[in-house]
């Protein structure tokens, strides 16, 4: 497998803010909050800075990790409010992921499924966490049916993964009220519509209806304003993508949403099996009623140390 860490050259940096916003009919008494708004360092990814603000302020906060590694944070609330605020502030770095081109390719894909069967290296056995149905990602074999149009016998996995890309962009159009967070792939399959979360479980099902592992990544992705116009200041959103294990290279990220590869506009706040393992904000609450929530994301590029 490649040493990603030999690879050290940035690529770009950015600055995130991430703001939820609760507003409630009445007040809460008490509200406890299960936070992913951490962004992940790895091969590819360097956390500068982090730090989460809250309005009102949180009686008891708690950081730690989850089973994946990904940064978490327990807090609570116990006096009466009626509206929270949640701001994430990070700063990172991103380096040049390999270009897939100069790598020499991958194996076909069935002597990755098969590899996965026998070999006991630790690098398979972490992979092997995200080859079965999960909460919201569920195999069948019309995902199957679907998966093999790209994954036709002996075709090299990752030129494979690449296609699955392409087509899930072209025969799926973008629609936010098509979907909510609890449909079912099946709807999402048949219907032909949703988001990125949508199309990035989509993405994973298919993967895993034939054998290879794929984990749900989390995270933003770098929103381009149309020519002349500013970038405009809470106009980005949360994305999700699909990450792929390769023997060769290790994980590789394609975007289903944008029919890309991953390199520098994509910031990863975490993996897991599906959206459910990484949502960024969740929890419960005492009272409130009815709430309203609002969301505000600006993905902000920042100047390179070099230059």
């Amino acid at each position: 497998m490649m040493d990603a860490s030999t690879n050290t050259k940035a690529a770009a940096r950015y600055r995130v803010i991430h703001e939820t916003r609760y507003r409630y009919q009445n007040a809460v008494t008490l509200s406890q909050q299960y936070l992913h708004l951490t962004p992940r360092s790895f091969a590819w990814q360097e956390v500068e800075s982090h730090h989460i603000l809250f309005d009102p302020a949180v009686d008891a906060r708690r950081e730690g990790a989850d089973f994946f590694g990904n940064a978490t944070c327990h807090i609570t609330l116990s006096l009466p409010h009626d509206s929270l605020l949640v701001q994430a502030e990070s700063t990172v770095l991103l380096r040049a992921r390999p270009d897939l081109a100069a790598t020499g390719g991958s194996l076909p894909w069935e002597s990755v499924r098969d590899l996965l069967r026998f070999d006991r290296g630790e690098a398979t056995l972490e992979a092997c966490r995200y080859l079965y149905d999960s909460p919201h990602v569920s195999t069948f074999p019309e995902l199957e049916a679907y998966a093999r149009d790209s994954f036709t016998p002996g075709r090299p996995q990752l030129e494979a993964a690449l296609s699955l890309t392409h087509r899930i962009f072209n025969d799926f159009a973008f629609d936010p009220t098509a979907t909510d967070i609890s449909t079912p792939l099946e709807q999402v399959l048949r219907g032909r519509r949703g988001v990125c979360q949508d199309f990035a479980q989509l993405m994973i099902g298919c993967l895993r209806s034939i054998g290879l592992p794929a984990r749900y990544v989390s995270g933003y992705i770098l929103n381009h304003p149309p020519e002349g116009q500013p970038r405009l200041v809470g106009a980005d959103a949360s994305h999700a993508w699909v990450s792929v294990f390769c023997p060769v290279l290790g994980w590789v990220d394609f975007d289903p949403t944008n029919q890309c590869l991953v390199q520098h506009e994509h910031i990863t706040l975490g993996w897991g099996r599906d959206f459910s393992d990484v949502t960024p904000l969740r929890g419960i609450v005492l009272g409130g009623g009815k709430q309203a929530l609002e969301v505000r994301v600006t993905v902000t590029p920042l100047s390179l140390l070099n230059d």
